[in-house]
């Protein structure tokens, strides 16, 4: 082994920071997720209630308060700024890598090689990498899953009660971030304990002892949610209670609207979240020889049930199955160590990797000059500003990764995650001049909040997500207008001097609106009220 861990720690730190840095400095908050979520923070920290979520003004129950507490705690220490939100989940996601590699020691004691890869298996796959960047809940709930693994395998070990413990701990954070779907990442792999428990050195447990230690952990698990869940529901009223008892769990499996998509879908995705990997042929090598140890039959039931029982439910999006992603990384390092891939090197293996990034290095440069033909018409607006020379990076990344074919394991993996890494980058530079022109709404914000503070009344036009609280600071509701009749009429009879927000497709052609942004492919437009008033459906999309 040529990379011991304490090196390939400091490449995937080091990959981590190049990746965050460049987020911070090339991205706004993307609206609406990561603008809803800095709202909710915002008017906690206004308000002073921790205990009940808020988004303008009205209780918040789609997600518990984990995420918007830390980024309270660090507004406490550092001041109320952008950066720190920004850095809560990748910092998880940094420590999902720690923790990554902890889980491989506990799996395979003496292996400590798969300790030092599997992490930058993890961070090298684009998925995660880009993942890692943003303000979300699911990469804290990733390490949530890896702290209650580790748990059940030091429980299995013997342990005592201190591992159920630290699964109970990893359940009830995993609660407070995402509310019981982390049961579906961590409850799975301690059931089926006999299927890989006799398989894992220095294992033995009686079957009455370790159920009715998982069933305590649950227990913990469930203490720590509820002992938020209860007091915040017994003061956000009957509807939050529902909300957040119900509507948090069964009533998203059972009726779930959003992301509705089909049960194969995450069957054809979950090959594209692993990339490069997927498509490097050691790794097809590796299966093709695969037996199966206590390790990678942890690891089985740990991505087997997840991805059926999300299949199963009608709602998916990519990140739910983010904290399985540490479970593929393990098993591609067990078995790239187990079956020979130091010794079975052939100079042709990075070729389909490398033509990967040289492929989309070569889409990206020439996006202004292909002849696209009648497409051109249906491209959005803001097509013209990518910033095409950043595609040469990822075109000169692949063409060097192809030299790489005869270097060590260790070596070759390096540079695959590294690889995976700089496509985020150039990505994230290549579309910095987009970023800022149709999805920055600060400006938009900034007008608002001049506003406010001049008193005067201000109204969205459509469903609003908190999009311009945090940004523009503001400390009041924008009320949501357009929605049911007659809220429009008795926004502008009740404040005929105020200002409303309204969106459109193309510019309209009736009046003139006191200022107007490009947001994706629409257009944002400021108005006096009484313009609207006068103009019946102008502010209709």
């Amino acid at each position: 082994m040529t990379f011991p861990l304490n090196r390939t720690a400091q490449l995937w730190c080091g990959l981590w920071l190049v990746v965050i840095v460049a987020a911070l400095f090339t991205r706004p908050l993307l609206p609406m997720d990561e603008t809803r979520y800095l709202a909710v923070a915002w008017d906690m920290w206004m308000s002073g209630n921790y205990l009940v979520p808020h988004l303008n003004g009205e209780t918040y129950s789609h997600k518990p308060p984990l995420l918007f507490w830390l980024i309270n705690l660090g507004w406490g220490v550092f001041g109320v700024n952008e950066w720190w939100p920004r850095l809560v989940a990748p910092l998880f996601g940094l420590g999902s890598l720690f923790l990554c590699a902890r889980l491989a020691r506990d799996l395979w004691p003496g292996k400590d090689e798969i300790a030092a890869l599997a992490p930058l298996v993890a961070f090298g796959g684009v998925f995660w990498s880009l993942y890692t960047t943003l303000t979300m809940f699911d990469m804290i709930l990733a390490f949530c899953t890896l702290v209650g693994l580790i748990g059940v395998v030091r429980a299995w070990r013997g342990g005592g009660w201190s591992g159920f413990a630290l699964m109970g701990l990893g359940i009830g954070l995993g609660v407070l971030t995402k509310g019981p779907a982390i049961l579906l990442h961590i409850l799975p792999v301690a059931l089926l304990a006999p299927l890989w428990g006799r398989h894992l050195a220095a294992g033995s447990q009686g079957w009455g002892r370790w159920y009715g230690g998982v069933f305590a952990a649950v227990v913990v698990g469930a203490a720590i949610g509820l002992a938020w869940a209860i007091p915040a529901g017994m003061a956000g009223g009957a509807e939050y209670r529902e909300a957040i008892f119900w509507g948090q769990s069964a009533g998203r499996v059972t009726s779930s609207f959003a992301h509705a998509r089909a049960w194969w879908w995450y069957a054809a995705v979950l090959p594209a979240m692993v990339l490069p990997w997927v498509i490097w042929p050691p790794v097809w090598r590796a299966v093709r020889g695969m037996s199966l140890d206590g390790g990678l039959r942890f690891c089985l039931a740990w991505v087997v049930p997840a991805v059926v029982v999300f299949s199963l439910i009608s709602g998916k999006q990519p990140h739910y199955l983010l904290p399985e992603l540490s479970a593929l990384a393990l098993i591609i390092v067990r078995l790239l160590m187990e079956n020979g891939a130091e010794k079975t090197k052939k100079a042709w293996d990075p070729v389909l990797p490398g033509l990967l990034v040289v492929a989309f290095g070569v889409a990206l440069g020439g996006l202004h000059v292909w002849p696209l033909g009648a497409l051109a018409s249906k491209l959005p607006p803001w097509w013209d500003l990518v910033a095409t020379p950043w595609g040469m990076v990822a075109v000169v990344a692949g063409l060097a990764v192809m030299v790489t074919g005869r270097w060590p394991l260790s070596g070759r993996v390096a540079v695959l995650a590294s690889l995976g890494a700089a496509m985020v980058v150039a990505g994230h530079f290549a579309l910095a001049p987009v970023l800022a022109a149709v999805y920055d709404l600060k400006p938009v914000a900034m007008k608002l909040s001049e506003w406010q503070r001049a008193g005067v009344a201000m109204g969205n036009y459509s469903k609003y997500h908190g999009q311009y609280n945090f940004l523009g600071r503001l400390t009041k509701p924008i009320t949501q207008i357009g929605m049911l009749h007659p809220d429009t009429v008795n926004f502008i009879r009740d404040f005929p001097d105020g200002k409303i927000i309204a969106y459109h497709a193309k510019p309209p052609t009736r009046a003139q609106p006191l200022a107007t942004y490009r947001f994706r492919s629409r257009l944002i437009t400021l108005w006096d009220a009484r313009v609207i008033g006068e103009n019946p459906g102008l502010a209709e999309r």
